[in-house]
């Protein structure tokens, strides 16, 4: 018998963030290894015009779910949505949903936050909320990482047969440094002391000063994260918590299947833009280890972290830095080869040029390789574009790509040592049927074939491509390298012709320089021979 499968039985759980993609395959396997959870609550918000039902209805249709759809028809009425703004006083819940969720919740998954490393430390939106009219609602980086943790903590504080709450934060919170442990650092500002200053003060202002704010942080999202951990240990009260710490979140490396993601944050992106031949130069440090964990591992771990954390009770706040670079690293440069070798063997379909990739960590070579490969491609498509009465849009596009590129430069050009003494006291207390079933174990992780099925995995479940059309993407990639092949041949035609022309001309001028020369000396020598 699995102990972690069979605590969760019976048992109410919440969870914040269950539309996202961490939420989700934490949803997905609460009901598939435990069939019998009582129920999950899960907290949603009304989001571009679609209703918190439309939104709960579009998850549980995802493809994520078909695997518990075939074993058990009805998992959707184990989900119970709440309507719920992390970023409201109170979160917004009404007082009914309120008294159940404080007598029936047993654990607490707090994975909500926002992956925008650009997000501002304050910013207001006006919108309207299609169930309830909020105006003037603040939604930033320190509400909805910070704040919105606040809020929950006090809900939590008052569930009478609370168990556990785990709170899933980033192995980047604390980046600043170099290496790693599984502690809580203290953050140079007080979370309230800020929370009172943002209040106040002008957003512009705020924006100004945000730089000197989180200090040598490379974004927001990493400093507020750091901020909640710190928030977690001040005002936990009584309450049982645990802190998970994922590095880059990448696709599944086996549950429910091989590759399956849903967004295109992180490297999901960059994976795309290469096999379709957007981009063809990135600045990192090629030997920097590339930390990406497959998200099943992340929730594998977070599910036995809520076990340990409800049967153990330990007495301090345990933190697991669910990372794969201390035990079984993969560099930058080891994957720009096996990421251009899957494409090139599974095109995607209508690939704007030939998949390929120049890593490099100097500068003006990166620079080089963007005016060349991005830039003037661009330009020249947009040209094309407009010519043809469409719009264009491919500029745009790259200026976006290297917003991006810019954002995640940090991460790519740095590596960082990180202590899992946690993870594996974890490991070691699990039964051997609980590590099959819950396996975080990333020394097993045979990176070739897991980046084969990331890539795999952008084309089915990101693109909606189907694997038939893969002969129909390899004829349009060889008319592709016959273009290039016609454009290369007539490039080096004109460039020869130019050398040959100005090699002419050339010598022309040589002769001419060398004819006056010697007229001149002619003459030199004529008037000398006259004066004697």
């Amino acid at each position: 018998m699995s102990s972690v499968a069979t605590f969760y039985n019976g048992k109410s759980i919440l969870v914040t963030g269950a539309t996202g993609f961490m939420g989700k395959v934490l949803v997905e396997k609460l009901l598939r290894s435990s069939p019998n959870v009582k129920t999950i609550y899960i907290l949603v918000r009304p989001k571009a015009g679609q209703t918190m039902q439309n939104r709960v209805e579009d998850m549980v249709k995802c493809k994520l779910f078909d695997r518990v759809r075939e074993e058990w028809p009805n998992f959707h009425e184990k989900i119970k949505p709440v309507n719920a703004e992390l970023t409201h006083p109170n979160l917004a819940i009404t007082p009914e949903d309120t008294a159940e969720l404080l007598s029936e919740v047993n654990i607490v998954f707090h994975c909500a936050a926002t992956v925008r490393f650009d997000e501002p430390l304050k910013k207001w939106h006006i919108f309207e909320n299609v169930e309830k009219p909020y105006n003037h609602l603040k939604r930033h980086a320190l509400s909805l990482n910070v704040r919105g943790t606040q809020q929950l903590l006090v809900l939590a504080r008052q569930m009478q047969n609370l168990e556990a709450f785990i709170h899933v934060s980033t192995a980047y919170a604390n980046c600043n440094r170099r290496y790693i442990e599984e502690i809580i650092y203290p953050p140079p500002l007080e979370p309230r002391k800020l929370f009172d200053l943002v209040e106040w003060m002008d957003e512009s202002l705020i924006e100004d000063i945000t730089p000197r704010l989180i200090g040598d942080w490379p974004n927001t999202y990493t400093f507020t994260k750091a901020l909640a951990e710190y928030l977690l240990q001040q005002e936990k009260g009584h309450l049982n918590v645990a802190i998970i710490r994922p590095s880059i979140v990448g696709a599944s490396w086996h549950e429910p299947f091989p590759g399956w993601i849903d967004n295109f944050n992180g490297t999901s992106g960059f994976f795309i833009a290469a096999g379709k031949g957007i981009i063809r130069t990135v600045k990192c440090n090629l030997e920097a280890v590339a930390d990406i964990v497959p998200v099943d591992v992340a929730i594998n771990l977070t599910l036995a972290a809520g076990w340990h954390t409800a049967v153990h009770r330990p007495k301090s706040i345990l933190i697991y830095n669910c990372t794969t670079g201390g035990m079984n690293p993969f560099c930058w440069g080891e994957m720009e080869y096996h990421v251009i070798s899957t494409y090139k063997r599974n095109p995607l379909e209508k690939a704007f040029r030939i998949p390929n990739a120049n890593m490099t960590s100097n500068y003006l070579m990166h620079q080089y390789w963007t005016a060349v490969s991005h830039k003037a491609p661009a330009f020249l498509y947009d040209l094309y574009l407009r010519l043809t009465g469409r719009k264009p849009r491919m500029m745009k596009l790259f200026n976006r790509l290297h917003k991006s590129m810019t954002f995640f430069e940090y991460f790519t050009s740095r590596s960082w040592e990180w202590n899992s003494d946690n993870m594996n006291k974890l490991m070691s207390q699990l039964s051997p049927k609980d590590k099959k079933l819950f396996c975080f174990d990333v020394r097993q992780l045979h990176w070739s074939e897991y980046i084969e099925n990331y890539c795999l995995g952008t084309k089915k479940y990101l693109l909606n491509e189907d694997m038939a059309g893969i002969p129909a993407a390899k004829q349009h990639l060889r008319k592709l390298r016959n273009i290039q092949y016609a454009l290369n041949t007539t490039i080096l035609v004109i460039i020869w012709r130019i050398f040959i022309a100005r090699s002419q001309m050339a010598r022309n001028i040589w002769y001419f320089v060398v004819n006056l020369c010697y007229k001149f000396l002619s003459y030199f020598r004529a008037s000398s021979t006259l004066r004697h």
